[in-house]
């Protein structure tokens, strides 16, 4: 399996005159935008590494996820949340030819844990051997900012302060996050009881 993002969050997205004023980072001055590209580059790191820990997408944008065949034909696990809508869905088979499933034989089952690709009556149709299935969609929380839930925004400046803070710093432990992020984010996470939860 592979998810691809297909397009990075765009620059006008990213709340760089906010992180500023959260830093506390002087205004008025000839050079105010001097770090503006630093400042992207935390805002950016913080948003991936929050959206690795949570499997939710906080900037709407488009993704690829290909696959080798359906883990369950009734209806197949996507990879994020929330899924905005589903694009197309493309069986390709063992020698890469590829047909697009009408749209009328699939729908999107919304859900902000684990949403679903679903066949319309019936079974998702079969992946051949050797073959694979691509299914391009959208997913996120908001196209801009200001619609993020809040908590989610609050945990993106708080990471992003502590890497500007600490970006000389060579000896936190590997997948450290402060306490604060943590609990912000903790109710965004998956929860995994049982086996096969996950899928």
């Amino acid at each position: 399996m592979m998810l691809i993002e297909e397009a990075t969050v765009p620059d006008v997205a990213l709340p760089v005159a906010e992180f500023k004023a959260h830093l506390r980072l002087g205004t008025g001055f000839g050079e105010d935008s001097l770090q503006d590209g630093v400042l992207r580059g935390f805002l950016r790191a913080a948003i991936a590494a929050i959206e690795a820990r949570t499997g939710k997408i906080l900037i709407v944008r488009e993704f690829t996820w290909s696959l080798t065949g359906w883990r369950d034909r009734a209806g197949q696990v996507l990879p994020v949340a929330p899924v905005a809508g589903i694009e197309s869905v493309t069986l390709i088979d063992e020698h890469e030819v590829e047909t697009e499933m009408p749209g009328s034989q699939f729908r999107l089952e919304g859900d902000s844990q684990r949403p679903r690709l679903r066949p319309v009556g019936g079974l998702l149709p079969m992946v051949r051997i050797g073959g694979g299935v691509r299914i391009r969609f959208s997913a996120g929380y908001a196209e801009e900012w200001a619609g993020l839930p809040a908590d989610l925004g609050q945990a993106v400046m708080l990471l992003a302060a502590h890497y500007y803070e600490y970006r000389n710093e060579t000896a936190l432990s590997d997948g450290c996050m402060p306490f604060g992020v943590s609990s912000l984010i903790q109710r965004y996470r998956s929860m995994r009881i049982g086996i096969g939860a996950g899928q």
